[in-house]
């Protein structure tokens, strides 16, 4: 775990989410927190990162996604060594689908 982002604030925000019950109050939250396009990113970087769990390619990632091969990259090593935060969230969905548009 990165010990820079450790901080009373972040805990708070960490806190804060947790708070959360349902998906329309993430919705209300996230909308007051984030933009559009801040929301948008984390979504894609979990389709990036669910895509690479079941070996897409890089170009099928980026035709689907719309993300960079900078960003796919970047998600691969958060996947090979990062903290195991997409793997744990993803065994947790368990069976449920995150929502993908087709594009």
């Amino acid at each position: 775990m990165n010990d820079k982002i450790k901080t009373p604030a972040v805990d708070f925000l960490f806190d804060a989410i947790l708070s959360l019950k349902d998906k329309d109050e993430c919705y209300k939250f996230f909308e007051d927190v984030c933009t559009v396009n801040e929301i948008l990113s984390f979504a894609q970087r979990l389709e990036v990162a669910k895509m690479l769990t079941e070996h897409k390619t890089y170009l099928e990632i980026a035709e689907k996604t719309g993300a960079s091969t900078a960003t796919i990259s970047r998600v691969n090593r958060s996947l090979i060594y990062g903290n195991d935060g997409y793997g744990m969230a993803f065994g947790r969905l368990d069976g449920k689908e995150p929502y993908t548009e087709d594009k």
